[in-house]
């Protein structure tokens, strides 16, 4: 049975909606809960499964949930109890408010308050309405219980000086992007794509593969390279892994549209070699939670609505 953490309540928010949850931390992961906890007040564009089923999840701004040893797994999150909180190595912070369909692992750090479970079940039902059919952006922030909200963006700190301006930019960047769409995405979702990229003047296609390539991108090359800097890997294996796996989808990208992401891959490569771990860790973190932001942006404009006659046999349309 998990313990409360005394004192440690959070609240989650999601003011275009009118409705606020409260969720106790408890001692099931207390690294977890304890990076969630040091980060808080922030802001966030909340995004909701498209395929999973019911659980909300978005972009956390915390470097550390890449890395941060967990103590507790659940082996399926389908049998965790209805109002979990998760953290998790994609830089999430996810609830489960229904039926999820997806036998994956997660490690919980809290429980949404039983009174609150009505209210988180009209949220998830209005974000999952945004996400896939109005594409109304809505925002969430995660607050202390009790104390004021607000926003920020870590900034991770490198020794070397080209790094350390390459940082600033990323981070640039992040903040621009982090709660408003990035230009070249909204761009992109509207049929402007300076490379042309889309034959025959299609522009799904493009959007799809900018999708299919921007998530593993964060969540797996980046998540990766900064979890082996974490735990060991030696420097020469790094940037070897380094170049073999963020190279050739950022030159995708930048052609798909996405060019400060390739921008940002070149200067990180051309620096790769004159990087200490601390250094390496600073900027790949700093990537990670761009490109996260990217991916979160690219499931909310994304026009899932297109797909809307395909249904699976015996499912109900809106169901």
């Amino acid at each position: 049975m998990s313990e409360k953490l005394p004192g440690r309540q959070i609240e989650i928010s999601w003011p275009d909606l009118g409705i606020t949850v409260t969720a106790d931390l408890d001692d099931r992961n207390p690294a977890l809960a304890d990076v969630l906890w040091e980060s808080l007040p922030y802001q966030s564009l909340q995004g909701h499964a498209l395929i999973a089923g019911e659980h909300l999840y978005h972009v956390a701004p915390i470097p550390a949930l890449l890395h941060t040893p967990h103590d507790t797994r659940i082996p399926d999150r389908r049998v965790a109890p209805n109002g979990t909180v998760f953290c998790s190595g994609l830089q999430h912070l996810g609830i489960k408010y229904g039926e999820l369909t997806e036998p994956m692992p997660a490690t919980p750090v809290g429980q949404i308050r039983e009174a609150d479970m009505p209210a988180l079940l009209e949220a998830g039902a209005a974000i999952w309405d945004a996400v896939y059919s109005t594409k109304k952006q809505i925002r969430a922030e995660v607050r202390r219980a009790g104390e004021p909200g607000g926003h920020s963006i870590p900034m991770l700190h490198a020794g070397n000086t080209d790094a350390a301006l390459l940082i600033a930019d990323i981070l640039a960047e992040t903040e621009r992007i982090w709660l408003e769409p990035p230009v070249e995405l909204d761009g992109l979702h509207q049929g402007v794509i300076p490379s042309r990229a889309g034959n025959f003047g299609t522009v799904l296609p493009t959007l799809l593969f900018v999708n299919g390539e921007t998530r593993p991108l964060g969540y797996a090359a980046y998540g990766g390279i900064v979890r082996a800097a974490v735990q060991g890997m030696p420097m020469d294996s790094l940037r070897h892994m380094t170049r073999l796996l963020v190279g050739v989808p950022a030159e995708f990208l930048g052609y798909c549209g996405l060019e400060k992401l390739w921008a940002f891959t070149q200067r990180f490569l051309a620096v790769l070699d004159d990087l200490d771990r601390e250094d390496f860790y600073a900027v790949a973190g700093q990537m990670a939670l761009y490109i996260n932001c990217l991916g979160g942006w690219n499931l909310q404009l994304y026009p899932w609505e297109t797909g809307d006659h395909l249904r699976q046999q015996g499912a109900v349309a809106g169901a």
